[in-house]
């Protein structure tokens, strides 16, 4: 039985350089049919369909925002980069980008859900369903409607969670909050929808609860004693130990002492 004999070296190298030039054509071919796709007009974005919370931003107005934001393609445009643009609209929450084959983009958007203002006398800050502050036209809404929240920065989940908490205490006494204020030294105050001023303190919140309950199941007593009811109430502070002071309309406990003596 014969051996093979190994080819010699020139013919060796030649089949190596034909494969290699082989591997380098198909990667060309590959190279240019992908460059060809990638810039085949077909490909260029026609058309953007939003779904999802429209009520302050319709389809036209967030395509003339977003749209000269964009570059590229079907296949190179960036996703995240397009989530962003729509995300930077005001109202917008979250977006949500996909692509749509061959050349649209389908964007499913969540809104912001304004249940608060935040701040003193702003036009543009308010509070949404999650805490978070978010900046847009107060205007757009029925802000008359809305308590006003405020806080210190970064401190607006927390109180839009003690809002929440609060809001049903008051309302065993068919009394409204307009305004709950985390004070930058951790006490807590509430103006009623009365314009009372109620100072509840510090504390967790159990211990402000617990504090408010007892203040409400007991002011009626108090404020009858003066003929009046909790309509009357100006302020009230709970921040005493033992007990709690209040200010009634038409109430005062300084005595008249009359005319001044010479």
């Amino acid at each position: 039985m014969n051996k093979l004999e190994p080819l010699p070296l020139d013919i060796r190298m030649m089949n190596i350089t034909s494969g290699l030039l082989l591997v380098v054509l198909l990667c060309s071919s590959l190279g240019i049919s992908v460059w060809w796709v990638l810039r085949h007009p077909v490909f260029d974005l026609k058309g953007i369909s939003v779904h999802g919370d429209v009520t302050h931003n319709n389809e036209v107005t967030l395509r003339a925002n977003v749209t000269p934001q964009l570059t590229g393609n079907f296949f190179t445009l960036s996703l995240g980069q397009a989530q962003k643009a729509f995300e930077s609209l005001p109202w917008v929450r979250k977006a949500i980008v996909r692509r749509e084959f061959p050349n649209r983009l389908r964007v499913r958007l969540e809104e912001h859900q304004a249940v608060a203002l935040w701040g003193e006398n702003s036009d543009t800050s308010m509070v949404n369903q999650y805490g978070q502050v978010f900046e847009a036209n107060v205007d757009d809404i029925d802000a008359d409607s809305l308590p006003v929240l405020t806080g210190p920065l970064g401190q607006s989940a927390m109180v839009w969670q003690m809002y929440q908490y609060l809001f049903p205490i008051f309302n065993t006494v068919s009394m409204g909050m307009d305004k709950l204020e985390l004070t930058p030294r951790g006490s807590w105050r509430v103006k009623t929808d009365g314009d009372a001023m109620i100072e509840l303190g510090r504390g967790t919140q159990e211990e402000i609860g617990q504090r408010l309950k007892t203040f409400l199941q007991t002011v009626a007593q108090v404020t009858s004693r003066y003929q009046r009811t909790n309509t009357s109430l100006l302020a009230a502070d709970l921040r005493h130990t033992n007990g709690y002071a209040l200010r009634l309309r038409g109430v005062t406990t300084l005595a008249d002492d009359g005319k001044k003596k010479p």
